[in-house]
C-alpha cells in the first residue's frame, strides 16, 4: 500500500492533472460516472489501463527497455481468441478463453525477451519486428471484423469490467510480494550495480517481458470484450497510447522509477482527454497533437535534468 502511494506521488503531474479532468467531465458530462454508467466507463478504459500496466514491467527493468508490440499482440489474441476458439472450435468456456488469453501474451513477452536479451537486439528494433509479424498475421488470419462472443465476456465491458482490473492489480500486488519487483527496480535503477551484487540481470530483464506479456493478455480479454468482436486493426492503436500513458504516469523511460499504479493513473488521464475531446466535437488531428504535446510534457517533468535544476533552485 505504502509503495503504491509512493508511485502516485511520484506521478504528481498525472495526478494534478487527473483531479483537473476529473472536475471538468463532472462539470460537462455528469453522467460519464454516474453510478449506473460506472461500469460502462470502465469497460471503455479497461483496455488502455491494462495496455499501460503491460507496458510498464519492461521500462522499469531499465537499459532502453521498450516493448512497441504490445497493441497488436493484444490485436493477434483477440482475433485468435474469437475466430480461432469461439468460432472455427465452438469453445467459450472461460475457463479455457481466460488461460489461452493470458498464456498466448505470455509466450508473446517471453519471445520478446528472447529477441531483445539472448540476442541482444535493440529492444525497440526487436518489438518493432514483432509489431510488423504480430500485426501482419492477425490481419491475414482475420481480415475484416468478426463476431460475435459470449455474453459472458461481453459483461466485462459492462457490468463486471471492473474484474480483468482486479486481476491485474492482483497480478501485481503477487509480483510485488517476490523479490522480482525489487530485482527489476534495481537492475532498472543501475544494472551495473545489481550484476555486481550478484542479480541474474537478463533472466530478470526476460522475466520482465514475460511480466508484460501477461498483463498484455488482460488487455487483449478487455479489448475483445469492448468490441463484443474481434478486430485485427484496433489493437495496434494501443501500442503508443500505452507508452505515453505510462511516461505521464511517472514511470521513468530510463527505468528503475515509477509503477503501475502511476501508469493506471496516465490511462485514466489519457480517457479523460479523449472524453472532452469527443465531447467538445475537436478534430481527431487535435487529438493526436494532445497526446503528443502530454507526452513531451510528461517524460520532460520526469527527466532528470530538470529534477536536478529544481533541486538546485529550492536548495539554492
Amino acid at each position: 500500500m505504502k509503495s503504491t502511494l509512493a508511485s502516485l506521488l511520484e506521478a504528481k503531474f498525472a495526478l494534478g492533472l487527473f483531479v483537473v479532468l476529473m472536475l471538468i467531465t463532472l462539470v460537462v458530462t455528469p453522467n460519464r460516472f454516474a453510478p449506473d454508467n460506472l461500469g460502462t466507463t470502465l469497460g471503455l478504459v479497461a483496455p488502455l489501463i491494462l495496455a499501460a500496466a503491460a507496458a510498464t514491467p519492461v521500462i522499469l527493468a531499465g537499459r532502453e527497455g521498450i516493448d512497441i508490440s504490445i497493441g497488436p499482440l493484444m490485436g493477434m489474441i483477440s482475433v485468435l481468441t474469437v475466430k480461432g476458439l469461439i468460432l472455427d472450435l465452438g469453445i467459450s468456456s472461460p475457463l479455457i478463453i481466460v488461460p489461452f488469453a493470458i498464456a498466448v501474451g505470455a509466450i508473446g513477452g517471453a519471445v520478446n525477451g528472447f529477441l531483445a536479451i539472448v540476442l541482444r537486439i535493440q529492444p525497440i528494433v526487436a518489438t518493432l519486428g514483432t509489431y510488423l509479424v504480430l500485426a501482419g498475421i492477425a490481419t491475414w488470419y482475420l481480415p475484416s471484423p468478426i463476431g460475435p462472443v459470449p455474453s459472458w465476456l461481453v459483461s466485462l465491458s459492462e457490468e463486471w469490467s471492473i474484474l480483468p482490473l482486479l486481476a491485474g492489480a492482483g497480478l501485481w500486488l503477487a509480483v510485488k510480494s517476490t523479490p522480482l519487483h525489487g530485482h527489476i527496480m534495481t537492475i532498472g535503477g543501475e544494472d551495473r550495480a545489481a550484476y555486481a551484487a550478484g542479480l541474474n540481470v537478463a533472466r530478470v530483464r526476460f522475466l520482465a517481458y514475460v511480466l508484460g506479456g501477461l498483463f498484455a493478455g488482460l488487455a487483449a480479454i478487455s479489448l475483445t470484450a469492448l468490441l463484443g468482436s474481434a478486430d485485427a486493426q484496433v489493437g495496434p492503436n494501443y501500442t503508443l497510447l500505452a507508452i505515453a500513458a505510462a511516461a505521464l504516469g511517472g514511470v521513468s523511460l530510463a527505468g528503475g522509477k515509477g509503477g503501475i499504479a502511476g501508469a493506471a493513473l496516465g490511462a485514466l488521464d489519457i480517457f479523460l482527454i479523449q472524453n472532452l475531446i469527443t465531447y467538445l466535437n475537436v478534430s481527431p488531428f487535435f487529438l493526436q497533437i494532445t497526446y503528443g504535446l502530454v507526452l513531451v510534457v510528461a517524460v520532460a517533468l520526469n527527466s532528470q535534468v530538470i529534477a536536478d535544476k529544481l533541486r538546485a533552485r529550492r536548495a539554492g
